[in-house]
């Protein structure tokens, strides 16, 4: 990205949203952490460095470094190496070894295309940030309690509805390409709410929520989204170049130099130093093309 010198230490942490939109997150041994608004048409245009290192382990506010420095394959949608990926799930909700954590969970239905609807749970401290970063193109709050009372809400949910906890990611760059309106996503959200409203075998101890959806489409400017060519593909000393177009979860999607459409996943930004190129320079990153189909396609990794 344009804008100033980038020191060869400086790494790549991926991308964070929060109220203020999306930010490329930047972390370095001395200096710190620093992020990097992403907005509207602005130049994105940088070299990547001789390899990929494992970004560690981040809790709240606190980064741990990987003891190891190990390099991760530069195709791989993780950034974390074998041991910095087991640290960090012994921390997770999912793993369920957090079972005193006193904050309160919003339990919740986030809708990514036409039969892609899934059922999660997030920390509400975090204010819908969560559905941001998972590019949920609508959502929609069953209910809100205990981390245990959620996580119970959430299995039970996931069966009877019979909705998964996950899908491919190619299959919700897939269906963003094309989105229904709103009105469409609400009555498919509005649907499965009243079938989990009238659900027994839900904790007592989760507070149900009235039906109130939200859409996304101005958070990640849909209207500004087109099928791309595919995929920037990230190996040693290749550069990027181009126009931010839009940003959906960790997806940026720009305009190349060339006028090529292409997407960049910045999870597999994460882990590589990078330096500043001219913002005319061209864009030699392999770009890897998906067939698209009617339904979900299969994973793109």
């Amino acid at each position: 990205m344009t804008g100033g010198p980038w020191p060869s230490r400086w790494q790549c942490a991926g991308t964070r949203w929060d109220r203020h939109g999306p930010a490329l997150v930047w972390r370095h041994p001395l200096h710190g952490e620093r992020s990097s608004p992403l907005t509207l048409d602005r130049s994105l245009s940088f070299t990547t460095g001789p390899r990929r290192d494992c970004v560690g382990v981040r809790r709240g506010a606190r980064h741990t470094p990987c003891p190891a420095g190990a390099e991760v394959p530069a195709s791989a949608v993780s950034a974390q190496c074998p041991e910095c990926a087991r640290l960090d799930r012994s921390y997770s909700v999912a793993a369920d070894t957090r079972t005193d954590d006193p904050r309160p969970y919003d339990v919740y239905l986030a809708w990514f295309g036409p039969e892609l609807v899934k059922v999660g749970i997030t920390a509400a401290e975090r204010e819908g940030a969560r559905l941001l970063e998972q590019a949920a193109l609508s959502y929609c709050p069953l209910g809100r309690g205990p981390l245990m009372a959620a996580r119970r809400a959430e299995a039970v949910l996931g069966a009877a509805l019979g909705v998964p906890d996950r899908f491919p990611y190619a299959a919700k760059r897939a269906a963003r390409e094309t989105p229904p309106p709103p009105e469409r996503r609400a009555a498919d959200l509005a649907a499965l709410h009243r079938r989990a409203r009238g659900l027994g075998g839900l904790p007592e101890s989760l507070v149900p929520a009235p039906f109130g959806p939200v859409h996304h489409d101005a958070a990640f400017h849909l209207d500004r989204v087109r099928p791309a060519l595919g995929l920037v593909q990230l190996v040693p000393g290749t550069t990027v170049t181009g126009r931010i177009d839009a940003v959906a979860g960790p997806d940026i999607h720009l305009t190349s130099t060339d006028g090529r459409i292409l997407v960049l996943d910045t999870r597999q930004l994460a882990g590589w130093p990078l330096t500043a190129a001219a913002a005319d320079a061209p864009t030699t990153a392999p770009v890897a093309a998906w067939e698209r189909e009617a339904r979900a396609p299969e994973g793109l990794f």
